[in-house]
């Protein structure tokens, strides 16, 4: 999602006559675009700002400008710490960035922080804003912003806001869009992508519906018997899934309590579809879960998720986990071992519980596991995750793979980095020179625990997009 953001910011930049530089030495405008769900990201910017502090004072006229999540949680904050920063925006208002990119060139550092989105601007969710994509073969789709879920140790409703969902005809004209620039892969994007469209039927079913609110909530919805107030992602998948030109539809990321059979059938009916799903557990004692306020049981998420693999064919599922939890005891992480050795994982995200001041979480002090403790568990869960990629893995050696080029692997100059339907990173061997956005067919032959290996065997189409002609411009971002 925040690459997402950049995209936009970048897409803005250029729609207003600036080119991409090749350095920050180069540049006439920087933008730092923040994340703040860990404490290393805040620490990453403060560094990267204290960096570029010298290079303002050597080129007084280089625009500095910091947005994202940390924009909007450190808000004054940022200027106090960097004075050095012209331009500090938050989540809501990506859409001005340029605006006061220019008004702070009069007006001297300007600082603007939206408590919320305006519902009916549209203009400010950012897919609806300019793009530039570094990779032309893959888009992502933002279809709702925002979160009405209540995890203790999560910031993001704070920064993000209650959950908004985008119109339904508003996100297939996108992928339209997309499918006619020769995009074949689709990623879904939200916070809780599994609950987009309860707020739009919920709205629609109190005003009485009619055929002209198909834009909203799309045609599944308003010609079924029952118009109930539900999630419309199932629709979503299925509809995105059939547009022309689209091979590959993705999500992330859903939350377990959401996940219905409805959305399972959809996966498993819709070809375009891919076999991966990313199911958050977080933790596998009932206990924490109760703590983070995640609304399902070790049991339940073990449940959903056998629902899932038995009702998609090969679907391999990943997942996060935080370990050191605050109250977290020997006892409840051995219930997590046990899950997560239960569960099977193709890969797992795996954390240290990190504070975030304004959580709930970060106010229990007394409760925190000590640091020592925590690595000890992050590293034995960690081996436990791996054991499992590894079996999962080695199921797939000799099996035939469809595969997406994604350029140079960094694992030798022979080989070329791809990615699976079940999105597993297969590093190639092939002396053929593969344009990225190749589809191909490959026999895996190795299987490490964090990849595959892979010989070619056929290309089965190549890339549709359209190659991209420079642009002059007198500035660089």
């Amino acid at each position: 999602m925040n690459e997402h953001d950049s995209e936009r910011i970048s897409g803005l930049l250029e729609a207003d006559g600036l080119i991409p530089a090749v350095s920050e030495e180069e540049a006439d405008v920087i933008v730092l675009n923040t994340c703040c769900i860990r404490e290393n990201a805040d620490n990453r910017l403060y560094g990267a700002l204290g960096n570029l502090k010298t290079l303002k004072s050597e080129r007084p006229n280089v625009q500095i400008a910091v947005g994202g999540c940390l924009a909007q949680k450190d808000r004054e904050l940022i200027q106090q710490r960097a004075k050095h920063v012209d331009v500090v925006f938050g989540t809501h208002n990506v859409q001005n960035a340029v605006k006061l990119l220019k008004k702070s060139e009069t007006q001297g550092p300007i600082i603007e922080i939206l408590e919320k989105l305006v519902e009916e601007d549209n203009e400010a969710f950012p897919s609806a804003l300019p793009v530039r994509r570094e990779i032309d073969h893959r888009a992502w789709i933002t279809i709702q912003i925002g979160c009405d879920n209540t995890c203790t140790y999560c910031i993001v409703p704070s920064v993000r806001g209650p959950e908004i969902s985008r119109p339904f005809g508003q996100l297939l004209d996108e992928a339209r869009n997309f499918a006619d620039q020769g995009v074949t892969e689709i990623t879904l994007l939200g916070q809780n992508v599994n609950s987009y469209g309860r707020d739009l039927t919920k709205k629609l079913k109190a005003e009485n519906p009619s055929k002209t609110d198909v834009f909203q909530v799309g045609s599944l919805w308003l010609e079924a018997s029952s118009r109930k107030i539900k999630p419309l992602f199932a629709d979503l998948l299925k509809t995105v899934g059939s547009i022309e030109g689209i091979e590959r539809v993705r999500f992330i990321s859903p939350h377990p309590k959401d996940l219905t059979l409805e959305i399972v059938a959809a996966m498993s009916q819709t070809e375009n579809v891919c076999e991966h799903l990313h199911l958050p557990l977080q933790s596998g004692s009932d206990s924490i879960l109760s703590a983070m306020h995640r609304g399902y049981t070790s049991e339940r998420f073990l449940k959903k998720m056998q629902q899932a693999r038995g009702g998609i064919e090969d679907l391999s599922v990943t997942t996060d986990l935080i370990v050191g939890f605050p109250g977290e005891s020997e006892k409840d992480f051995e219930n997590t071992l046990a899950v997560v050795a239960e569960a099977q994982f193709d890969a797992a995200y795996t954390y240290i519980f990190s504070p975030r001041p304004g959580t709930n979480a970060a106010e229990m002090e007394s409760k925190f596991v000590d640091h020592s403790v925590a690595v000890r568990r992050y590293e034995t869960l960690r081996n436990v995750v791996t054991r499992s990629s590894l079996l999962k893995h080695k199921e797939r050696v000799g099996r035939i793979e469809e595969v997406l080029v994604e350029g140079r692997s960094k694992k030798g100059t022979d080989l070329i980095k791809t990615r699976t339907r079940q999105n597993k990173i297969l590093h190639l061997k092939s002396q053929d020179s593969l344009r990225v956005g190749t589809y191909a067919l490959v026999e895996v032959t190795d299987a490490p625990s964090h990849y595959l290996l892979g010989e070619l065997l056929e290309i089965v189409a190549t890339p549709k997009h359209r190659k991209r002609i420079p642009v002059m411009a007198e500035q660089s971002v």
